[in-house]
């Protein structure tokens, strides 16, 4: 099916490609003959052709560029084309009349070439050591960024520059007047000579900012002056985002002054809004500026491939804190014996990284809770109204392979299928974002489920909300962007974002906690009761948890949150475990249901949601909730915020003790050097 759905897009790039190289034959031959009206038509029609594929389909462009037929060629081979069907034209004088048009075509592609130089050496300079937000960067003497038309977009500035001079040679060729081409191609040289000049005043001084240096020293100060105490680190791909962000709203209450650290450019705008203040470090030796500041501890979500680079620094002590928590193996992964400590949920998590042996001892294992379960809401009864809404939410397939990971490819569809047949079911489909990233076969799974739920909304049908919810749904959107999207102007680079993202106006996290829960209220309000629905990114996976009656997912930490509402939830087994089996070997399926990959038991489990005589598993969900997630008194952010001056505490130790030491070595130090002084001079009178 998808391959289907992919045919008419390639059979449309190739008609594409085709074309195009049948209109620079066409201009060929035309050319040569001449037949001049199909070569203008074709000249003309090949250079829009080209300017529509650069802005509707610039990927297939790239692959032209790939066998070196990119647009300074094509669009060369064009110009030159154009040329010899001028020579071949009768009327127009090669020497007297042509030959100044050809010396303008060729200074303006001198002009081209010089504007990209311009631009690469703009770049170069716009590009600082650093990237923060939500830190006032006034002293940096930052500037918004030139026109992307000169600095970024190089074909399409060429494609959109030759127009005047290809309108004035086809108007030469039309009428055999060669001052419509000498128009053409005064106007297209004087567009990219006034472009580069006024590229190239972004390299005064009074456009550029400090240099690296400069940054680095102003860098110093802010920490100086901010002082933070408690910080997350964070490195990871495009998709990978989500990690670090459900611990903003628990960093954001730490006491103290936190930090995020991050090491990827992109990685800035991928966090959501926050007033935290954020520092990405690109390089590891910049990175080195948080050695002397009075950051004491890094809290790190994600085990990645530069999380070495920041564990060097002896002056800070490190926290392993996840992404969430299941009883698969990379939730105890050995490399988490290189942090100072394990921060875990509750009792299961440090059972689970003893009994792996992974040489992560007891004693550095710290039971902090999940501090950002709280808004979800608690088991209030079996389902009132004439739906039992249900959330699939499986995860993705991981990176070793295993079938048992995700239940996408095995069970996905036979679970939605049983699922759809039951007319008061109302499924909630949420696939996890890197569904599909690393097995096409689970990309593939994920989108027959989108269909097949579709499809089930196509035969169903019923009163939807009036266009006073939509209207409340837009404007609480409205509300919810004003706060938190990042509104840049298309030419905005790195350097014009950290400008305009400095520090925020006052203390925006609980005005943006109020804006989302209303915008999350007005989104489920809009929607009919009746209709499945398939979410991608919004709402969070917490809100859809509030909808719901009932989860079905895979091991995961999705599970592990579910059990704060103490509602019933089955897991799918595609381990090709027998069940017993399978209980034993993950304890969160311990108060499941457990589905086989044909999910017959679909029918059962939804009788238990409705009749909570029938329910099996309560009892065993409240203990193991207290189990998997601590108990709840103190609330986790105590218990969390705890730990966190804790080991902020032994870096305060630690610091005092080097301190101390260094203190002892200076006087003995003196005193050997006083030694070596006086016998000097012993010997000089000697």
């Amino acid at each position: 099916m998808p391959s289907a759905g992919l045919a008419p897009r390639r059979v449309l790039q190739l008609t594409a490609l085709l074309t195009m190289f049948a209109l620079f034959a066409a201009q060929l031959v035309t050319a040569l003959v001449p037949y001049v009206p199909v070569f203008i038509a074709a000249s003309a029609a090949n250079l829009a052709l080209d300017l529509y594929l650069q802005r509707k389909q610039p990927g297939l462009l790239s692959l032209l560029g790939k066998i070196r037929f990119d647009i300074t060629i094509r669009q060369l081979l064009r110009d030159m084309l154009i040329l010899v069907g001028l020579l071949r034209i009768d009327g127009i004088e090669p020497l007297a009349e042509q030959s100044p048009l050809t010396i303008s075509l060729l200074g303006f592609y001198a002009l081209h070439f010089a504007c990209t130089a311009a631009a690469v050496l703009v770049r170069r300079t716009r590009s600082l050591p650093i990237v923060t937000r939500n830190i006032d960067t006034t002293g940096l003497r930052l500037s918004a960024a030139p026109p992307r038309i000169f600095a970024r977009r190089h074909a399409y500035r060429l494609l959109t520059f030759s127009i005047p001079a290809t309108a004035g040679l086809l108007a030469t060729a039309a009428t055999k007047d060669a001052l419509w081409g000498g128009i053409g191609l005064g106007v297209s040289v004087a567009l990219i000579a006034g472009g580069t000049v006024y590229l190239a005043s972004w390299l005064l001084p009074k456009k550029r900012a400090k240099n690296g240096e400069a940054v680095i020293e102003w860098l110093d100060r802010w920490l100086a002056e901010y002082q933070p105490t408690v910080g997350m680190y964070f490195s990871g791909g495009a998709t990978s985002a989500y990690q670090a962000n459900m611990w903003l709203s628990t960093l954001s209450q730490l006491d103290g002054n936190p930090l995020i650290v991050l090491r990827e450019r992109f990685m800035v705008q991928k966090i959501d809004s926050t007033d935290v203040p954020i520092i990405c470090f690109p390089k590891v030796a910049t990175m080195f500026s948080l050695e002397q500041s009075t950051l004491k501890v890094l809290l790190h979500p994600a085990n990645a491939a530069k999380t070495s680079q920041v564990l060097r620094i002896p002056s800070i002590k490190h926290a392993f804190i996840n992404h969430g928590e299941s009883d698969k193996l990379s939730s105890c992964n050995p490399y988490a014996k290189a942090y100072d400590e394990v921060w875990v949920a509750g009792p299961a998590a440090r059972e689970r990284y003893q009994l792996a042996d992974i040489g992560v001892e007891d004693k550095d294992v710290r039971e902090v809770g999940r501090p950002q379960l709280s808004p979800i809401r608690p088991y209030a009864g079996p389902p009132t109204g004439p739906f039992t809404t249900v959330l699939y939410a499986p995860t993705w397939e991981g990176w070793d392979g295993n079938p048992g990971n995700t239940s996408v490819v095995l069970a996905g569809e036979n679970i939605v299928r049983n699922l759809l047949a039951d007319p008061g079911v109302r499924l909630i489909y949420k696939p996890h974002p890197m569904t599909g990233s690393q097995n096409p076969a689970a990309g593939a799974a994920n989108e027959r489920i989108k269909a097949m739920i579709r499809e089930a909304n196509a035969r169903r049908s019923g009163v939807r909300p009036g266009p006073e919810a939509a209207a409340e749904l837009e404007r609480r959107a409205e509300e919810l962007s004003l706060l938190t999207a990042k509104k840049f102007r298309k030419s905005a680079d790195e350097q014009e974002r950290m400008m305009l993202q400095g520090k925020p106006d006052g203390d925006i996290r609980a005005a943006i906690a109020e804006a989302t829960l209303a915008w999350e209220q007005a989104y489920w309000a809009a929607l009919p009761e009746w209709e499945h629905h398939i979410v991608e990114s919004r709402p969070a996976i917490f809100s859809c948890f509030n909808q719901a009656d009932l989860l079905i997912s895979d091991v995961s930490s999705v599970v592990s949150d579910w059990l704060s509402s103490e509602k019933p939830y089955a897991v799918a087994n595609t381990s090709g475990m027998t069940e017993a089996e399978f209980r034993a070997g993950f304890p969160t399926v311990r108060a499941a249901t457990i589905l086989a990959p044909e999910a017959d038991g679909v029918a059962g489990l939804l009788a238990a949601v409705r009749d909570p005589s029938l329910d099996l598993y309560a009892e065993a969900r409240a203990e193991l909730k207290e189990h998997l997630l601590g108990p709840s008194d103190p609330p986790s952010l105590v218990r969390f915020n705890a730990a966190a001056l804790a080991l902020a505490a032994k870096a305060d130790a630690r610091r005092a003790r080097v301190a101390a030491r260094v203190a002892a070595e200076i006087p003995a130090q003196r005193e050997e050097e006083a030694e070596e002084s006086a016998a000097a001079d012993e010997l000089e009178t000697a």
